[in-house]
């Protein structure tokens, strides 16, 4: 019994490793279910952007940060940014 306990708790092999690579193995799943969404919002943009020379221009000046002459750029920031104080 006294060799169960030991094993269980030893840091080599035991229960908290067990324990740590679990945690390790959920964050890891978490982010590859990021990263999956990241891919497919990707690839939705890639389809939108094939062929359409409207959105292709779009994308690049937004990007870029660019505009055509005689045009102004106005940039809003988001109410909820941290900084940003409410009058």
């Amino acid at each position: 019994m006294l060799a169960l306990g030991v094993a269980a708790w030893d840091s080599e092999a035991g229960l908290r490793t067990w324990l740590r690579l679990r945690a390790d193995l959920s964050a890891s799943q978490q982010r590859i279910e990021a990263l999956r969404g990241r891919i497919a919002a990707l690839d939705a943009q890639r389809d939108r952007l094939r062929g359409d020379a409207f959105a292709i221009e779009s994308a690049i000046r937004q990007d870029l940060g660019l505009a055509r002459p005689g045009e102004v750029l106005v940039h809003l920031s988001d109410p909820g940014a941290p900084g940003l104080r409410k009058p």
